[in-house]
């Protein structure tokens, strides 16, 4: 074994001063080698954390959904007739009457069409007129004699012909004249202009959107909710509706749940019914409880979220062991939110304590202290106090 060299050095010292006896100098040896060994690690400190009994409360807040006031009917408008479109008398946000003029397209083709069709009505008249007169007197002519039975037929079947010829061109006139008509754009029905969809100059085909009216009347409130909840929403049941820029509170009734979800959210669509005369202006955002989803008033298990931490792929908090004084580790579910804490479905019993601020820099085990609260924050000294008298060292660790 490969002697001390400490311990060499003060055998050889020993050996030089004679005068001194070898047991002072076994002390001293003893006393250097005590002070160079390394000193002992510092414990853990024992933590203050704060606790929270768990315990039974009731659910404060409902489920708000943000919307959109809408028109119960908004229809979209266009030309039944192709053509370019010369103007455009509405305007976005405008109210518009029923029977007023929203748009106009260049009507030349379909006049001249109509002028057509119109002279083969006159056409097809006269060859009736001139067929009818033929006829008469052929049937004059049988009378007497003249001409046989056969003859009379011919004169017959040809006024028939005739007569049907000025039908369809009377038929082609009043086509015409319609599609000449439908040139112009005229509102079916009063309400507002929530959109434009073609400009002056533009070429746009048969039933091609122009205006987007909102018709007067019946208003929705449409908003959208997740898959879990669509299934609780029925038609009939009441919501509250507040208006975001604030004011009363509205009733409304659910009137449509969508069937289907939205292919891109993937949630399903709410409208409910409010009144017309009391309902906010189109497009307006408001906010919707559905009363099918309120559980106030009901009893359940609640955390802040200072007391949640992330442990694997699940939700985790710390419990107090209060005959040890140490924390351990336990896994909850977290079923919803209340305002700022969260709803546990399970993991937990009336009664635990747990640690809400502080979990993250705790350990499985780890003692720890319950944090009190002081009453007052302690006085800062004037001066700094007096240093107390340090205990009498022993001689040979002085030196």
């Amino acid at each position: 074994m490969t002697p001390n060299p400490l311990w060499c050095l003060f055998m050889t010292a020993s050996s030089i001063f004679s005068p001194l006896s070898r047991s002072v100098w076994l002390l001293l040896a003893a006393a250097a080698l005590t002070a160079c060994s390394r000193p002992p690690a510092a414990e853990e400190p024992v933590r203050a954390v704060k606790l929270m009994t768990v315990g039974a409360s009731d659910f404060g807040s409902e489920p708000e959904f943000s919307g959109e006031v809408r028109a119960r009917v908004e229809s979209r408008l266009g030309f039944r007739v192709a053509g370019k479109i010369t103007r455009r008398q509405a305007e976005l946000g405008q109210h518009v009457q029923a029977g007023q003029v929203l748009a106009q397209l260049d009507p030349q083709d379909y006049r001249l069409a109509a002028e057509a069709a119109r002279a083969q009505q006159a056409a097809a008249l006269t060859n009736r007129d001139l067929s009818a007169a033929d006829l008469k007197r052929y049937r004059e002519l049988r009378a007497q004699n003249f001409i046989s039975g056969a003859e009379l037929e011919r004169r017959e079947s040809t006024y028939k012909a005739a007569q049907a010829q000025l039908e369809q061109a009377q038929a082609q006139a009043s086509s015409q004249g319609n599609q000449a008509s439908y040139t112009t754009l005229v509102a079916e029905v009063s309400g507002v202009v929530t959109a434009i969809e073609a400009e002056p100059g533009q070429v746009v085909s048969a039933g091609t959107p122009v205006v987007r009216i909102a018709q007067d009347g019946a208003r929705d409130v449409v908003f959208a909710v997740p898959e879990d909840r669509a299934a609780l929403i029925r038609p009939g049941s009441p919501v509250a509706v507040r208006n975001w820029a604030g004011g009363d509170v509205l009733a409304g009734t659910v009137r449509e749940v969508a069937a289907s979800a939205d292919p891109v959210t993937r949630t399903y669509t709410v409208k409910v019914a409010i009144d017309a005369a009391t309902a906010p202006a189109l497009g307006a955002t408001v906010y919707a409880r559905p009363q099918a989803l309120a559980r106030t008033g009901q009893a359940v298990l609640k955390l802040p979220t200072s007391a949640l931490r992330q442990e694997g792929a699940g939700t985790a908090v710390w419990v107090l062991d209060k005959d040890t004084m140490t924390v351990r580790s336990q896994p909850v579910q977290v079923a919803t939110a209340d305002g700022n804490e969260a709803v546990i479905a399970g993991g937990l019993s009336a009664g635990m304590q747990v640690v809400v601020a502080g979990v993250h820099v705790l350990a499985p085990g780890q003692k720890v202290t319950v944090y009190q609260q002081r009453e007052g924050a302690p006085a800062a000294p004037t001066a700094p106090a007096p240093a107390a008298p340090a205990a009498p060292a022993a001689s040979g660790a002085a030196r």
